[in-house]
């Protein structure tokens, strides 16, 4: 009987350039991160569920990946990096003061849909500011969001910025259950316009319900913000974002800044700015951070933090692919020649070279002529002698 193994459903495996074009965009984001005075911290790969109760955290449990261990306590696989550097940051790090500059390059787990074709598997290299507050830390962050993909070698971004404080005032402005906000907030973050229309029907008569209306439609340049205060009066979510954008620019950061304000997912765990960056032949976002300050304080230490994750797996499918290396050369080497042989080969540009295990010099020309090879080194009793094929 044939059996078929096949890798598990949601994962795959990544061969050559996609093993090189993943390490690239992880070494130039750890690079910038190390560079900006962040810190790598590591935290397992398998974690308490309780500890995703305890964070609030607003992933659907049903996304998770759960195992039990031998106590018959469920465990999940790292399903976010973001809840387990909190716990980090309150318990090994609670006497290290404030702020912390954190960042991780590491795999979380979720369990997807079926029919949707994406990955349970997701390469993250991400940043964390704990313990800090106010202007200047979102100035940081979205400042720090932009040069992560330009450092990828992206040109054709953006990043959209919202803040979830703008909802809330429109929301204070209309007497709905608590329910149906939230369906509200669903439906606004899925710019799902005519199920919105229905669900505000009810409620037209009330002047926040036009800011509302409009809410999913408010994204693109600067102009939005004014549409915005046009639509609600006044607001202080909006006038933030403002001078934020006012700051960026001036610092040059202008050109890839976008609004979105109807970016309100995750709405109970986002507290203030929450940003996504999207790249050119990218069908997601490949970036999504925020600000959350009440995380940290869920494990014992009052803490304001802001911080975002980059898919890396999604910005290295949008980088153009580069040629890899091509093998050239065979080195067929004698016996008590290995030293001499390894010597030249760490002299050759990497991937054009390698050792041959054959026996004979005759053997090395035929895999040499395999492999595509053009020339055959052969070194014996210290003697080298190249062969041409």
């Amino acid at each position: 009987m044939n059996y078929s193994i096949n890798t598990p459903e949601g994962t795959r495996d990544r061969l050559f350039a996609e093993c090189r074009e993943r390490r690239q965009v992880q070494n130039a984001l750890t690079h910038l991160f190390l560079q900006r005075g962040y810190a790598e911290v590591s935290t397992p790969e398998v974690e308490f569920y309780d500890l995703f109760l305890q964070s609030g955290n607003p992933m659907p449990q049903e996304s998770m990946l759960k195992i039990i261990d031998r106590s018959g306590k469920i465990m999940v696989m790292r399903p976010d990096c973001t809840a387990p550097i909190a716990r980090v940051a309150a318990t090994k790090l609670k006497t290290v003061p404030l702020p912390q500059r954190l960042y991780y390059n590491q795999t979380v787990f979720r369990s997807g849909d079926a029919h949707k074709g994406g990955s349970n598997e997701i390469a993250q290299c991400g940043i964390e500011l704990l313990g800090a507050s106010g202007q200047k830390a979102d100035l940081e962050m979205v400042a720090m969001a932009v040069d992560a993909l330009k450092s990828c070698g992206l040109k054709d971004f953006h990043v959209e910025l919202g803040h979830v404080g703008f909802f809330h005032e429109l929301a204070k402005g209309m007497e709905i259950p608590a329910e149906t906000a939230e369906q509200m907030r669903s439906l606004i973050e899925g710019k799902n316009y005519a199920a919105l229309g229905d669900l505000l029907a009810p409620y037209s008569g009330q002047a926040a319900c036009t800011a509302l209306m409009r809410l999913s439609h408010l994204f693109g340049g600067a102009e939005v913000l004014d549409e915005a205060l046009e639509l609600a009066g006044s607001s202080e979510s909006v006038c933030y974002l403002r001078e934020l954008y006012r700051q960026l620019s001036e610092a040059g950061y202008g050109e890839h800044l976008r609004f979105d304000l109807g970016l309100v997912h995750q709405i109970d765990y986002y507290t203030g700015v929450v940003f996504r960056g999207y790249v050119e032949g990218a069908g997601n976002a490949v970036l999504s951070g925020g600000r959350y300050d009440n995380l940290v304080e869920a494990f014992g230490r009052s803490a304001p933090a802001t911080g975002f994750a980059v898919d890396v797996d999604a910005v290295a499918g949008c980088l153009p692919g580069a040629e890899p290396p091509r093998l050239s050369t065979v080195i067929h080497f004698g016996m008590g020649d290995l030293a001499r042989a390894l010597a030249v080969l760490d002299t050759m540009s990497a991937g054009t070279c390698e050792l041959s295990p054959c026996k004979t010099l005759d053997s090395t020309m035929n895999l040499a002529r395999e492999k595509g090879a053009s020339v055959v080194l052969s070194i014996k009793d210290g003697i080298r002698r190249s062969i041409a094929l």
